[in-house]
């Protein structure tokens, strides 16, 4: 007999079957946006790729595992953010701001050269081997959404990255020190002259990135809870990936590429293809980028003659 597909009961069987990757992919996605944004945002302004981004994530990972065995964790939370930024902060000013003037060779030598540098350190802090993260009371407790079961930061994670991209967004708009930035990452040199104090203006970038990484790195380590010297490398070069597939440079850009790579990157471990999501990622840049050199939200960039 002749079966007549019934549209509404294979997608819910579907969706029901792949809902937890689903759930994955958006949790994820909002996890790479947020480190995504540190990339976007430096580079918008000094047209430099942090590769020491995805090593800050991982120390403030390492960060909140030694804090949280000796101080509660209404202590270690606060203080993994602020040495975070600190962190940031400090790398601005000791690696990339004695090069301002420097050829663009030399900043993204210096910036790998801290990116080996933080993995170093903390490959001679914890000798190489895997750190267990904390359990966070509350985010890391298990919960059934719609039949299928998560950790409570699956759900939170998309919520706090809108909630954080609105606020930055409305930062830049509104306050005289996001007029600066957008000055600057129009005219550097224009708006050197014009009196913005670019330095102030840097670091607070710096800082932004260095927050939201840290914000990143404990919903991240809460669902992938080892910790090891390199493991700030994938998800740093995939929030790259989501950075330049939305267009570097545009914060909307990042955070839309960021869900869609961890959302397909998600489905396709659903589909059994666990070995290629991580192709498939970069795949899906070569892709964009051949249709469209500038990603989903680039601007054109125009020639100053």
């Amino acid at each position: 007999m002749l079966r007549i597909p019934d549209l509404g009961r294979d997608f819910m069987e579907w969706f029901s079957k792949n809902l937890p990757y689903l759930l994955a992919g958006v949790s994820v996605g909002g996890q790479y946006a947020l480190i995504a944004i540190g990339y976007t945002m430096v580079y918008g302004i000094l047209r430099l790729i942090n590769f020491a981004h995805g090593d800050i994530f991982m120390i403030a990972g390492l960060i909140m595992i030694y804090a949280s065995a000796s101080m509660p964790m209404y202590v270690s939370i606060p203080l993994v953010l602020i040495a975070t930024v600190i962190l940031g902060f400090l790398i601005e000013r000791v690696a990339y701001k004695p090069l301002r003037s420097a050829p663009r060779m030399s900043v993204m030598i210096s910036a790998i050269g801290v990116s080996y540098l933080l993995q170093n350190l903390a490959l001679y802090i914890t000798g190489g081997l895997a750190q267990q993260y904390p359990a966070i009371p509350w985010i890391s407790d298990t919960i059934q959404v719609f039949g299928a079961s998560t950790k409570r930061v699956t759900v939170i994670t998309p919520v706090l990255t809108i909630v954080l991209v609105i606020i930055l967004v409305a930062l830049i708009k509104y306050t005289k020190i996001g007029m600066a930035m957008r000055a600057a990452a129009k005219d550097f040199e224009t708006s050197q002259l014009m009196g913005i104090k670019i330095n102030s203006v840097i670091s607070m970038t710096f800082i932004i990135g260095s927050f939201l990484a840290a914000v990143g790195s404990l919903l991240f380590f809460t669902n992938y809870t080892g910790v090891t010297p390199t493991v700030g490398a994938m998800p740093g070069l995939k929030a790259f990936v989501a950075a330049v597939f939305g267009g570097i440079g545009s914060i909307p850009g990042a955070v839309i590429g960021a869900f869609i790579i961890g959302i397909c990157e998600n489905i396709i471990k659903g589909m059994g293809w666990t070995t290629f999501s991580d192709a498939f990622t970069f795949a899906l840049l070569i892709i964009v980028l051949i249709a469209k050199p500038t990603g989903l939200f680039g601007e054109k960039a125009t020639d100053k003659v």
